[in-house]
């Protein structure tokens, strides 16, 4: 049944919808964690802090699992985060497991990320609240390999034989996705890895988008020439094409980098841009959605209103499989619960991992939190009304 009138039920600021699951306690535990994301030394300097008091054993585990760690992940590992991915499917909201270890860089660690990633392609395919699998390519693969690739340099045999040990980490997890058909996200990382990346996604897209579209590319819509690569990618290849969609991760890193190296910056000029570039490409793929599909990772409340009409416009039902929405698990809970009560797909970004190798994750959160402008006041500012909402019924 096509439902395309859902749009008229999508209020993100009603406070009861998105955060009426939560109880007294962890209402104020989350305004308490957002009110810290407004002290930029804590944002700046926690994480680190956190990271080497739990190296030289002080007792910090506890308190980092029971505050930013329980707010913004679902466990340390798949079986501890099961409470919370079926919390959230008893509220139509699925899950997206990411495995969240990052920040290491051998072959031993590469090929235990490859395998623990199988097992969550595995998970997926017998739990219909888990609808993706995801990787990170530096999960899998040296960032510095990934560089010189990106940039055309010739290979050492050692560096050759270490790139295809990468592609083989790839084949292996998407051809575990098209034997269970389970779809995989494959992240996007830094502008000057990622060409060795999308076309090493191309290359696992061509092998294993046959009947539907399994693996999934993922578009950085704050660089400029996304719009085009997108364009680009619909006009070149016949194959049933999938994509995510983000702002992005790393502007302030991608715009230093090009001042220090004196390249002109990947990075559009302003917010608007990036805004105008994200919905076009959506545009773009709600536009040809027979040839597609899309997940539109946003906090953005006006991009998912945007996406939700045109969605009505070329009569896309609100609960097509070929389009779903995603936020961060502990982000804009407000967006994916009133999505979900009004029948869109939704999933959470659930990341999982040991505490202590998680860190990384929790610091760009908190980081993200406190620099994206109005991101944290707006959640705070949620979770406030929450909290006089409740007053006032008492």
């Amino acid at each position: 049944m096509v439902r395309n009138s859902s749009q008229n039920n999508l209020d993100f600021n009603n406070t009861e919808s998105a955060y009426g699951y939560l109880s007294d306690k962890q209402l104020n535990a989350a305004i308490k964690l957002f009110k810290m994301f407004n002290y930029p030394a804590l944002v700046k300097y926690g994480p680190a802090f956190a990271g080497f008091s739990m190296k030289i054993g002080l007792p910090v585990k506890g308190l980092i699992k029971n505050t930013i760690f329980a707010h913004f992940c679902g466990g340390e590992s798949i079986i501890d985060s099961k409470s919370k991915i079926n919390f959230l499917y008893n509220h139509n909201v699925k899950t997206i497991l990411d495995y969240a270890v990052e920040g290491e860089a051998n072959e031993a660690v590469f090929d235990a990320t490859c395998a623990e990633v199988i097992r969550t392609v595995e998970e997926s395919a017998v739990n219909d609240a888990i609808p993706f699998a995801v990787f990170k390519p530096t999960g899998v693969a040296r960032f510095a390999l990934l560089q010189k690739v990106s940039a055309g340099e010739k290979l050492t045999q050692n560096e050759q034989d270490e790139f295809e040990k990468v592609r083989a980490r790839f084949d292996a997890i998407c051809k575990k996705g098209s034997e269970l058909n389970v779809q995989v996200l494959i992240d996007a990382e830094h502008s000057w890895i990622q060409l060795a990346i999308d076309n090493l996604v191309l290359e696992m897209s061509e092998k294993y988008n046959k009947d539907r579209a399994l693996i999934f590319n993922t578009l950085q819509l704050y660089r400029h020439d996304r719009v085009q690569f997108l364009k680009d990618c619909f006009e070149k290849y016949t194959f049933p094409l999938a994509f995510k969609f983000v702002r992005g991760a790393y502007m302030e890193i991608e715009r230093e980098r090009a001042a220090q190296m004196n390249y002109p910056s990947p990075i559009n000029a302003d917010k608007q841009s990036t805004d105008r570039d994200f919905d076009e490409a959506v545009s773009i793929c709600l536009h040809n959605i027979d040839r597609c599909e899309v997940l539109i990772g946003t906090h953005n409340e006006e991009s998912c209103l945007k996406a939700a009409r045109l969605m009505a416009e070329l009569k896309i039902a609100s609960n097509d499989k070929r389009v779903y929405f995603s936020q961060l698990l502990g982000m804009s809970d407000n967006i994916s619960f009133i999505m979900a009560k009004a029948g869109y797909n939704v999933a959470k970004y659930v990341p999982y991992g040991p505490v202590a190798t998680v860190l990384p994750y929790l610091s760009r959160r908190a980081q993200e939190n406190s620099s994206i402008a109005g991101q944290s006041s707006r959640q705070l500012q949620l979770l406030v009304g929450e909290k006089n909402r409740r007053k006032k019924r008492q």
